[in-house]
């Protein structure tokens, strides 16, 4: 098989755009992976080749158990990591690409912004060669560059600079001013993306790179893992329901599979086409997402048989696990914006961000949180959400009975034991 780690020496230098051309080449035959947290990337991975997306976070899950993952969803001829941030970045936190690329030993093919420089490039590649020499840097593809002699000043001075043992393939480069971005509204948003504007931009960026290379440096043999490094999942006989839909769309695959593997019965519903809880659910997952903007609040108005089903849920006394979007929406309102009023407790939208990063849940929980919303009033809080362990935190999740919604994203699979509670195990 083949394994490539896309990376960058920061954000928006088009890890996106050269991910999204080779999984569009690879469409038949890849499984995409992100690095990190992030629930975007991943939405636009499964669009783009019509194949989940897995995260791999190393903050959240521990070496071992990132390793089973990757090697659990790497069930295709080609994986194609796309990374976080710049290479090294997340490091502090134990998940970088570097520390991605290192633990899974994928090679790293680096995309270099080109503009206005040519033997720079080569003094800030030798830079990121050498800050850890550990590291699976094995090629580059030079991204902005205004000709092919361009690209030739700089491929020469790169490769007379890494030769030998440290030699790095210079795979080729992606013109400035793309036409095929010009012509459309992509951007960083695929979810109009047709299959012709797909093809034209991965005709476009792909048009002067040696795939040819790129598929001889990422052949890749898989670590045969026999050991499952979680807590053993018995299944039980109940049935859990999973609220997916525009409004709810920050799943991770690997918890929706997690919860097939618990539960006898996991029923998939949309909110946003009003669709009911079913009245033998024993369990209800709310994921993140979007409930606070216009465009969202009118399709929360319009799920009135959907929040009808969760109230019965929930004085029923059965149990809902919501996460950040999902804890909006059991709120009593967020602004002037009503909600199930399930949780006693009502939130205001502010134009500064109120938390972004990882953090410690006090019930032992790890995750991630990237809101822009605050609670009015903490009183009735029931855990709080610190960036190191047992530090100062602030409130950021609510409880009521059998009914829990937090600002936390987290991973199922490594947290089976703590979550038995919220899910009635």
């Amino acid at each position: 098989m083949n394994s490539i780690l896309i990376s960058a020496v920061s954000s928006n230098q088009g890890k996106t755009i050269l991910s999204t051309a080779l999984l569009y080449y690879f469409k038949n035959s890849v499984r995409p992976f992100k690095i990190g947290p992030d629930y975007i990337d991943p939405q636009f991975h499964e669009i783009v080749c019509n194949t989940k997306s897995i995260n791999l976070d190393t903050f959240i899950m521990n070496k071992p158990q990132v390793k089973w993952l990757f090697n659990k969803y790497s069930n295709k001829e080609v994986s194609i990591l796309e990374g976080v941030m710049g290479f090294y970045d997340g490091m502090d936190k134990g998940c970088s690409a570097y520390d991605v690329g290192k633990l899974l030993n994928t090679p790293t093919v680096l995309l270099l912004d080109a503009s206005g420089s040519y033997i720079t490039i080569s003094a800030v590649l030798k830079g990121l060669k050498t800050y850890k020499e550990d590291n699976t840097i094995k090629a580059v593809v030079l991204n902005k560059v205004s000709s092919k002699m361009h690209f030739e000043l700089i491929k020469k001075q790169i490769e007379q600079d890494f030769q030998g043992e440290n030699e790095i393939k210079v795979l080729g480069w992606i013109k400035k001013d793309l036409q095929s971005l010009r012509d459309t509204h992509l951007g960083l948003d695929l979810k109009d993306a047709k299959k012709e504007v797909l093809e034209n931009i991965s005709k476009e960026v792909l048009e002067n790179i040696d795939l040819e290379t790129l598929k001889e440096i990422s052949l890749y043999k898989k670590e045969a893992i026999t050991n499952y490094p979680f807590e053993e999942i018995k299944k039980i006989n109940k049935k859990a329901t999973v609220v997916y839909d525009e409004n709810f769309s920050f799943l991770y695959h690997d918890n929706l599979e997690t919860l097939k593997e618990l539960f006898d019965e996991v029923e998939i519903i949309s909110s946003t086409k009003d669709e009911k809880i079913s009245s033998n659910s024993d369990f209800v997952f709310i994921p993140g997402g979007y409930v606070e903007t216009k465009e969202a609040y009118e399709r929360v108005k319009t799920s009135q048989n959907f929040k009808a089903s969760l109230i019965e849920h929930a004085n029923k006394n059965k149990h809902i696990y919501a996460e950040c979007a999902g804890l909006l929406y059991l709120s009593n309102s967020v602004d002037d914006k009503e909600m199930a009023k399930i949780l006693k407790v009502s939130f205001s939208l502010d134009s500064k961000r109120v938390r972004l990063g990882y953090y410690h849940s006090q019930s032992g929980l790890k995750g991630h949180a990237f809101h822009y919303t605050k609670p009015l009033d903490t009183s009735l809080g029931c855990d709080i959400l610190s960036k190191k362990i047992n530090s100062k935190g602030e409130v950021g999740a609510w409880k009521k009975k059998n009914v829990y919604g937090t600002y936390l994203h987290t991973m199922f699979r490594n947290n089976i034991n703590i979550l038995k509670d919220y899910f009635g195990i």
